[in-house]
């Protein structure tokens, strides 16, 4: 009987060959959940203002996964003692720390499940997956959860200077083309190290953590708050908000069975965890089953629906008005009126006209802080470390009010 090689090396267009560590890691990324991963945009819509932006979570999942290699390789040279199971289970819990995602990433993480978020999927997934694999899965669900003793494994899966950051920012920048997110990803590594089980940045990799933060929240107002994107993320909402008004009245609607259970129920965190066929349905859904319906919702004789679908499909998207104050109500109310004027009843205004507001903040002081290792062997803030007033600025939520409304859009 043969044997698969699992030790497999694969060619990462952002980091070149990337290697497997062990076969269960190989196993786990061969697994249906994790595979679920190539059909899910890392950019949601964002595809529609960066025609480059098609990678998806799997290229991300694998990306964070070989940059912790890098990360763990890095503290073993500097004298850290880490168990092969340690380095192991460390790769398992950041390859599969996005394994919770649903269709188009975070866009609909509001209305398919109602407030359960992808952390608490992938927490649940985890847990599955770690029965099917004998509890092999363990120490890592530890180190995701935060509960392992050692907190520096936890930090370098989920904090402000994660490898799901480093790895994320750096995928966007190259595949959007967005020059301003490029960051020193090997220089912040190279400069990692273990201070008091904490993890640290050595101080001359102050100025690589500056410029980090700094392509973070540029990243963030030019791809991924980007007012276009949010055009097109708000009219998807609006689809699958249509589409559940419909079937609850009664309308018969095309979709898979999948997805037809989360258009049917508002679906809880709690009967989520209770009830397994909402993890089952889940674990089916992608992008495609999403454009799928998309795609013949836009022949529905439902004039809403329709128009939305037909217009998202063909990119004929919302307008926009982006702006630092609340938008002024004389604006909405004469945007109102003008759908009114084309014909959209009053009761269905709400799906071509929506306010709402984003928020950016590049640096959270005190929260999950990244900790600077100065040379007198102190620890403190980056904050405090930098000489840089701008990362306090960066500390300093930025929020922007928003308008989208339907152009030229007729129902009569």
């Amino acid at each position: 009987m043969m044997t698969t090689n699992k030790r497999k090396i694969f060619n990462d267009p952002v980091y070149g060959f990337v290697t497997i560590y062990s076969d269960l890691i190989y196993d786990l990324i061969e697994h249906p959940y994790f595979q679920r991963l190539r059909r899910i945009k890392q950019l949601g819509m964002a595809e529609l203002v960066y025609p480059g932006a098609l990678h998806t979570r799997f290229h991300h999942a694998m990306g964070a996964m070989h940059l912790m290699q890098e990360a763990l390789l890095v503290l073993q040279s500097k004298g850290n003692i880490i168990s092969e199971t340690e380095f192991e289970s460390a790769q398992i819990a950041i390859l599969l720390h996005d394994i919770g995602h649903g269709p188009f990433s975070h866009v609909l993480e509001c209305c398919i499940l109602q407030d359960v978020s992808h952390e608490k999927i992938s927490a649940l997934l985890m847990d599955r997956l770690n029965k099917q694999f004998d509890g092999r899965l363990s120490m890592a669900i530890q180190m995701f959860k935060g509960n392992y003793a050692r907190d520096f494994f936890h930090q370098l899966i989920s904090s402000q200077l994660d490898m799901d950051r480093m790895d994320y920012l750096n995928r966007d920048c190259f595949f959007t083309g967005v020059a301003e997110g490029t960051i020193g990803v090997d220089r912040i590594i190279k400069m990692l190290n273990v201070a008091g089980n904490k993890l640290v940045v050595e101080e001359k990799g102050v100025l690589s953590v500056e410029n980090f933060l700094n392509a973070r929240r540029l990243m963030y107002w030019q791809v991924y708050l980007h007012k276009t994107a949010i055009c097109a993320e708000t009219m998807l909402i609006k689809i699958i908000s249509r589409a559940r008004e419909l079937i609850s009245n009664g309308e018969t609607l095309f979709a898979n069975p999948a997805f037809m259970v989360f258009l049917k129920e508002n679906v809880t965190l709690k009967e989520f965890e209770s009830n397994d066929t909402y993890l089952q349905s889940f674990t089916q859904l992608d992008d495609y089953d999403i454009w799928a319906c998309i795609k013949m919702w836009q022949f529905h004789s439902d004039k809403v629906l329709s128009t939305i679908c037909r217009d998202l499909m063909n990119r004929n998207l919302f307008k926009i008005k982006l702006s630092n104050n609340p938008i002024d109500d004389t604006l909405i109310s004469s945007l109102k009126q003008s759908l009114l004027n084309n014909g959209i009843p009053e009761n269905e205004l709400h799906y071509f006209i929506i306010e709402g507001d984003v928020s950016n903040k590049g640096y959270v002081h005190g929260d999950e802080t990244i900790y600077i290792s100065t040379k007198n062997k102190d620890v403190v803030d980056i904050a405090d470390a930098s000489d840089l007033p701008t990362i306090k600025a960066l500390s300093n939520i930025v929020k922007k009010y928003y308008v989208c409304w339907g152009k030229n859009v007729y129902l009569q």
